[in-house]
């Protein structure tokens, strides 16, 4: 956001230079052009006036000393060309080209023609190579009547040369107020920015669930600060309200175990006393009250992972899908079912700590639930471009695809689970996402059920 305000004001600072200066310059161009062209204009009019005897004298000779000392005075001090004709057309004096003198130049000259009328000829011409001249034809006369004409040409070099320098000093302003621009626009921006990077920081912390963060009411703008404060308060609410949801759901919790607890002991004493018949009912009494624990249990444990926040440390994920493993075995082989870990290397996740140990637990636990004896339910690790993928699969029944869309619903249950509290799958997402990882589920290859777990891989540093 910084660069893109900067470079906003950046062009509208261009825009304005350009509307001002290129004008400007155009302006100061034409401006000098028309000086040049004026002060040519006065000094071949005073020449004029120093041969106007001359020539009213008669027809001087070409290359008359007088015409040409006046030519060649006048040439030298100013690093111009002045030309003299006769009433002819006959070129009398020539400060640059003498050896021309005698020529006829009216007929090839349209300026020497318009003086010999008795008007005042301007213009531009490129007599040499490369170079640009300015000149001017003016009559000489005298009684109304005219003996001859005066030509002045000078190079518009020192003109452009002006210019030139006068483009570059514009440049150069325009260089300085760009960087002027850049500097105060970037503390400009960045006044106006850094708050609201902070305030971004602050609200996807409390979307992954801290609520203790806070946004600096007292920087930036009035808008910015009236913003922080409105966010500092909409979090304050939201934390006391899940804070006392939370402890609603800790104090239900506890409230419930123990009757649960006692409850379940109450029937196993009657079972003593029970007939066999009344046993059958009493089992599924039991079977009901740790259904409830595991409710109660697992609504306590999705509250926590709703507002897990997001401070994680790079985890070997494949160091603790073997160590689940493991630990599951002897479970398994109660149950005639084996595990496996299949395993990769570098694969480093930020995750936050002991999640996915319980993601791993669920997903294993309801595993081995669907397995029948003589499977195996299987774990792989390996690393993929940008990610690291976790699969736990199985030789179950499966689950059909609509079953598979709903499955991660809270107290979703299949048609058959009766055991369940509709509450594994959703702790496991929950999980699963503040981690910024994704959770889905396929059918496994042996047609039974795979979860799939990607998350974010950390790149190892080089060595060396």
């Amino acid at each position: 956001m910084t660069r893109r305000l900067v470079a906003t004001y950046l062009v509208l600072a261009a825009v304005v230079l350009v509307a001002l200066e290129i004008p400007l310059g155009v302006v100061y161009q034409r401006t000098q052009r028309r000086d040049a062209q004026e002060r040519v204009q006065r000094d071949a009019v005073a020449i004029s006036a120093l041969v106007e005897d001359t020539l009213q004298e008669g027809s001087p000779a070409p290359g008359d000393p007088a015409l040409a000392r006046v030519a060649d005075r006048y040439s030298a001090s100013t690093d111009s060309r002045v030309v003299v004709v006769g009433a002819d057309g006959r070129l009398l004096a020539d400060s640059q080209s003498p050896s021309a003198v005698g020529r006829d130049i009216a007929a090839t000259r349209p300026e020497i023609t318009r003086a010999l009328t008795g008007q005042v000829a301007s213009g531009h011409t490129a007599e040499t190579l490369g170079t640009e001249l300015l000149y001017v034809a003016v009559p000489v006369t005298s009684g109304g009547v005219v003996h001859g004409a005066v030509r002045v040409s000078v190079p518009t070099s020192r003109v452009d040369g002006r210019v030139v320098r006068y483009w570059l000093l514009l440049g150069g302003v325009a260089l300085v107020v760009l960087a002027a621009v850049a500097v105060v626009g970037r503390w400009l921006a960045l006044w106006v920015t850094r708050p609201l990077t902070h305030l971004r920081d602050a609200t996807r912390r409390a979307e992954a669930g801290d609520l203790t963060v806070r946004a600096d009411p007292d920087a930036g703008p009035a808008e910015v600060r009236e913003l922080s404060h409105a966010f500092n308060d909409m979090v304050y609410r939201l934390n006391t309200v899940v804070g006392t949801q939370e402890q609603f759901v800790a104090d239900a919790s506890h409230q419930l175990r123990s009757p649960l607890t006692a409850l379940r002991l109450r029937i196993e004493n009657l079972q003593h006393e029970a007939s066999p018949e009344v046993n059958d009912e009493l089992e599924s009494a039991i079977a009901e009250v740790d259904r409830l624990s595991r409710l109660v249990n697992g609504l306590l444990t999705l509250a926590h992972a709703d507002r897990r926040a997001t401070e994680r440390a790079p985890q070997d994920v494949g160091r603790l899908v073997v160590e689940r493993a493991d630990a599951w075995r002897f479970a398994a082989a109660e149950r005639g079912v084996e595990i496996g870990a299949s395993v990769g290397t570098d694969l480093l996740a930020p995750l936050s700590a002991g999640a996915l140990e319980q993601v791993l637990d669920n997903l294993i636990a309801n595993a081995l639930e669907a397995s029948p004896p003589e499977t195996t339910v299987r774990l792989t690790a390996a690393r993929r471009p940008g990610s690291v993928r976790i699969t736990v699969s199985d030789h179950g029944p499966g689950m059909e695809a609509e079953a598979r869309r709903h499955a991660f619903d809270r107290f979703w249950r299949g048609h058959d689970d009766r055991r369940g509290s509709g509450l594994g799958l959703a702790i496991v997402k929950s999980l699963v996402e503040a981690d910024d990882g994704t959770v889905t589920l396929e059918v496994s290859e042996s047609g039974g059920l795979m979860v799939v777990i990607t998350f974010p891989a950390k790149v190892p540093a080089p060595m060396g």
